[in-house]
């Protein structure tokens, strides 16, 4: 299935937006050695569905927010985003070849450049949102915290390492939903926290629901990724379809079977849309988001 018409018009302009605040920022770097520059532009701009970058500016539209305030936002997630992917396909870690339809970091370049690579794309993140002229201190202070937790040992990482410690073992419900939120739930939920911290209109309960929202399409992603790594095919994903079950990692599909994972989708898509018609905003687009992330194809 497509980018729907109405998002993917949006997904381009994030995207565009992303190369363009890239390029101008690393132009305004010292000089960085050109075989780790090329590895950290690979990572970043090679393909990828940019569906955090979307889901920012989403947000930002909803809440009618610039759009070049959302720039550095969008890009520095995916910066977090990028990295946590080249380091995920390392022989350390899942020891994946294929990233996007193409090879992975180190693969295309070798294992210490891809390490080097992360570790750039890492601290360029919060270069991005610290060097901004256009937010504030105050703004930059609480969007750097927030991207941190999400990034660190009680988000991303945390998660990642849940994932490990869960490999060749049987885990229960509760554990792998856990992992997940973390995993992957955590930088989708600071997709949508950071934009509005940019926005102090919004209301303690508008912001709740906004985090449940969140909190629901993270979990349906990682369910919907979990189907697609068992029905889709390689070239299709444009990474090795069947990893999950040759790693022997524990996956909703493995825990409930492939309906009861469906079913499970089903649910957190509808607490996902049932969160966004409690808001007082236009959620049209962030509900064909939702509805796009049950049925991708990839």
């Amino acid at each position: 299935m497509s980018v729907p018409k109405e998002l993917e018009t949006i997904r381009l302009i994030a995207t565009q937006h992303l190369t363009e605040y890239f390029t101008h920022f690393i132009r305004d770097q010292k000089a960085i050695e050109p075989k780790l520059y090329e590895a950290i532009e690979y990572a970043l701009l090679n393909g990828g569905k940019r569906m955090r970058p979307l889901l920012v500016y989403l947000i930002g539209e909803m809440l009618e927010i610039e759009k070049h305030l959302l720039a550095p936002i969008a890009l520095s997630i995916e910066c977090i985003h990028a990295y946590s992917l080249v380091h995920d396909d390392l022989p350390a870690m899942d020891d994946d070849d294929l990233r996007r339809g193409s090879p992975t970091c180190h693969i295309k370049f070798d294992e210490a450049t891809a390490i080097l690579a992360g570790d750039a794309l890492q601290s360029l993140a919060f270069e991005i949102l610290s060097k901004d002229p256009n937010l504030t201190s105050e703004i930059k202070v609480s969007l750097i915290s927030t991207l941190a937790k999400a990034a660190g040992p009680q988000g991303m990482v945390g998660g990642q390492s849940l994932d490990l410690s869960a490999t060749n073992k049987k885990i229960n419900l509760d554990e792998l939903n856990q992992l997940h939120r973390l995993k992957t739930g955590a930088l989708l939920s600071a997709s949508v926290s950071l934009p509005c911290i940019l926005d102090n209109r919004i209301k303690k309960g508008e912001l709740s629901n906004i985090l449940k929202f969140a909190s629901h399409i993270g979990l349906a992603f990682q369910i919907q990724d979990d189907i697609l790594d068992i029905i889709s095919s390689t070239e299709t994903l444009g990474k090795p379809q069947g990893s999950d079950d040759e790693s022997n990692k524990s996956t909703f599909v493995s825990l409930l079977g492939l309906d009861g994972a469906k079913k499970k989708l089903a649910h957190q898509h509808e607490q996902a849309i049932q969160a966004l018609r409690t808001l007082p905003y236009n959620t049209n687009n962030l509900a064909t988001f939702t509805d796009f992330m049950v049925t991708r194809t990839y």
